[in-house]
């Protein structure tokens, strides 16, 4: 292994609306201006494609596993820029006709799929004036999600979650030692307010890698308002990109000499008695 391997990583920022066309367009737009500042990997945030009027929209556009328009955009997305792209989160069919899966796809540089994750942990959060339960239309994932990937003769590892998914450290746990942490999300301004840096950061800290964090990030048309602050963490905890609002992206370099020196210094995963 090469201690000296990096790889340029970039996090998109969106404010996605109802409309999935121009979802789909933004989202073209934003990973292609990625690509122009170097990156070989780029992330989507949870429900690039929609953020619907209602809950039931994104069952309307449900795809089936391996077909679909959205699917093959993103595809050619992956293809025409020759990345990988982890494509945030789309809704694919599930046993429940009424609900959807809240699912993550990889795509390598060719375009073939080659990961998927489903959301396991579903968000439910209720005050005197919000009120979020997806349950109601999603159908919960069962399986942790490690994507591994070749670049330039090295493997780079990396944990699949999605949003609410960071509030579980578990998970993570259950994960192992990967070098980068994938988190796409749309948390709420409310509960992103509070705890979305924390979390993150100790997502990184106590496992000792990357967190690349991808969100929506403004007030959407159904009047949500989502808290962005898209984030690359490196493996001591420090930010090193934070975009607190708006559409763009952030960008930056995983170091493998950066995570041996880390967990060669403090071998705290090591050291673990449970």
């Amino acid at each position: 292994m090469s201690t000296s391997a990096t790889l340029k990583i970039a996090s998109v920022q969106m404010i996605s609306s109802p409309d999935l066309q121009e979802n789909l367009d933004m989202a073209g737009r934003l990973i292609s201006a990625a690509v122009q500042a170097g990156a070989q990997l780029v992330v989507l945030p949870e429900y690039f494609c929609m953020m619907g009027l209602k809950d039931t929209d994104k069952v309307n556009i449900r795809e089936r596993f391996g077909s679909g328009p959205i699917q093959e955009r993103l595809a050619s997305f992956a293809k025409d820029n020759q990345i990988y792209l982890v494509a945030g989160t789309i809704p694919l069919e599930s046993k429940d006709p009424g609900k959807v899966l809240n699912t993550m796809l990889t795509f390598d540089p060719a375009g073939k799929q080659i990961g998927r994750y489903d959301k396991i942990h579903l968000f439910g959060f209720q005050t005197k004036t919000e009120r979020y339960q997806e349950s109601e239309t999603i159908e919960a994932g069962n399986t942790p999600g490690i994507l591994k990937i070749f670049h330039q003769n090295q493997e780079w590892s990396f944990g699949l979650s999605i949003c609410y998914d960071l509030r579980f450290p578990e998970l993570y746990r259950a994960m192992g030692a990967v070098d980068c942490h994938i988190i796409p999300a749309a948390f709420t301004y409310t509960t992103g307010m509070s705890h979305w840096e924390i979390l993150l950061r100790a997502r990184a800290i106590e496992n000792q890698c990357y967190v690349l964090a991808s969100a929506q990030g403004g007030t959407h048309l159904n009047q949500r308002r989502t808290w962005g602050h898209s984030m690359l963490i490196d493996p001591w905890g420090a930010i090193l990109a934070d975009l607190p609002e708006g559409e763009g992206f952030i960008s930056g370099l995983l170091s493998k000499e950066k995570l041996n020196e880390v967990r060669s210094q403090l071998p705290a995963l090591a050291h673990r008695k449970l």
